[in-house]
C-alpha cells in the first residue's frame, strides 16, 4: 500500500506539472482556429521549414512539458513532423537538474545537450526535407478543428445570432465560428479546458502504471540489465527512454553518473526519452500507424546515434 501511495503521489505531481503547458497550448491552438484567416495560415506556412530549428532549441530546456506541447501542435498540424521529432530528440527532461544537483562539470552537461540538439535539428530538418520531396508533408495548414471533433469538446458552429447550424456542411465541431459576438472567448476556454482534462487524465493513468513497473523492478535490476553488454544496453536504454514518464530520463542519468551506463547507451536513452511527448501524440493524433512510425523512428535514431558514439569511443 505504501508503494502504491508513493507512486500515486509522484504520478499526480508529475502530471500536474504538465497541466499549464497543455492548457496554454490548447488555448493558443483554439485561438488560432477562431481567427484562422489567410494571414495566420501564411505565417504558419512560412515558419514551417524553420520549425525543427526552433523545436530542437526549445526541447533543450529542462522541462518535459515542451514535448507534450509539440505533440499537441503536431496533432493539429500546426507544426511539422520534423519539428516534433526535433523536440523529442533534444528534450532534456530531468537530465539538467540531476547534473546540476550532482555538481558535475558544466561543460560535460552542455556537451551532451549540444549533441542532443544537433541530432534533433539535423534529423528534424532531414525528415521534413524528405517528406516535402516526396510530396507527403501535408497541406501546410492547421487542422485544429479535427482535434475538437475527435475529442467531442462540444464546440459548435454558430451563426451571427448565436444559433446552431444544422444544415449540411454547417454542423459538426467548427471551433472557429461565432467569436465575433462574444461566444468565441467562452468556447475557446471551454474547448481548451476539455482537451486539457482529457489528455491529463490519460497521462496520469499511464504514468501511474509505468511508475509502478519501474518501482517494482527497481533501479538495481534495471542497472543489471544495462551494464554488462554495451550493445544490449544501447537497445534497452532506448526502450527505457520511451517510457512516457519524466522519471525515465532521471533513471538513465543516474545510472550514467553512477558508472552503470557508458556514454553511448546513456545518450541513446536520453535521445529517446521525450518525456510525455509520445504519450500525448498517441492520445491526440488519430492516425495510429503514423504514431507508430514516429515512435519507431525516434527509437531507431536514438539507437543508431548511441551505437555510433560507442563505436567512436566518444566520452563526455
Amino acid at each position: 500500500m505504501e508503494l502504491f501511495l508513493h507512486v500515486l503521489e509522484h504520478s499526480f505531481w508529475d502530471t500536474l506539472e504538465l497541466v499549464p503547458f497543455l492548457l496554454v497550448t490548447y488555448l493558443v491552438m483554439e485561438a488560432i482556429e477562431h481567427s484562422a484567416g489567410d494571414r495566420v495560415q501564411r505565417a504558419v506556412e512560412r515558419s514551417g521549414k524553420a520549425g525543427p530549428v526552433v523545436g530542437a532549441l526549445l526541447g533543450a530546456l529542462p522541462q518535459c512539458g515542451f514535448s507534450a506541447m509539440a505533440a499537441t501542435l503536431y496533432a493539429g498540424r500546426v507544426v511539422t513532423v520534423g519539428t516534433l521529432v526535433a523536440v523529442i530528440l533534444s528534450t532534456s527532461d530531468e537530465m539538467v537538474p540531476i547534473f546540476l544537483a550532482s555538481q558535475e562539470p558544466l561543460g560535460r552537461m552542455l556537451a551532451i545537450m549540444a549533441l542532443k540538439v544537433a541530432v534533433g535539428l539535423a534529423v528534424g530538418l532531414a525528415v521534413d526535407a524528405v517528406l516535402r520531396a516526396r510530396h507527403r508533408a501535408g497541406d501546410g495548414r492547421p487542422h485544429i478543428s479535427e482535434l475538437c471533433e475527435r475529442a467531442h469538446c462540444g464546440c459548435e458552429d454558430h451563426d451571427h445570432d448565436g444559433h446552431d447550424h444544422d444544415e449540411e456542411g454547417h454542423g459538426g465541431c467548427h471551433c472557429h465560428a461565432g467569436h465575433a459576438h462574444g461566444y468565441g472567448r467562452w468556447s475557446i476556454v471551454r474547448s481548451a479546458a476539455i482537451h486539457t482534462a482529457q489528455v491529463t487524465f490519460f497521462i496520469f493513468a499511464v504514468t501511474f502504471v509505468f511508475g509502478l513497473v519501474i518501482e517494482v523492478m527497481g533501479e538495481d535490476t534495471l542497472g543489471a540489465l544495462l551494464a554488462n553488454h554495451p550493445v544490449r544496453a544501447t537497445f534497452l536504454a532506448a526502450l527505457v527512454g520511451l517510457i512516457p514518464n519524466c522519471g525515465a530520463s532521471a533513471a538513465i542519468t543516474e545510472l550514467y553518473l553512477e558508472g552503470v551506463l557508458a556514454a553511448g547507451p546513456m545518450l541513446t536513452g536520453l535521445l529517446s526519452s521525450g518525456g510525455m511527448g509520445l504519450l500525448v501524440l498517441w492520445r491526440t493524433n488519430a492516425d495510429a500507424r503514423q504514431n507508430l512510425a514516429i515512435t519507431v523512428f525516434v527509437y531507431a535514431v536514438a539507437v543508431a546515434v548511441g551505437l555510433a558514439v560507442g563505436a567512436l569511443g566518444i566520452l563526455f
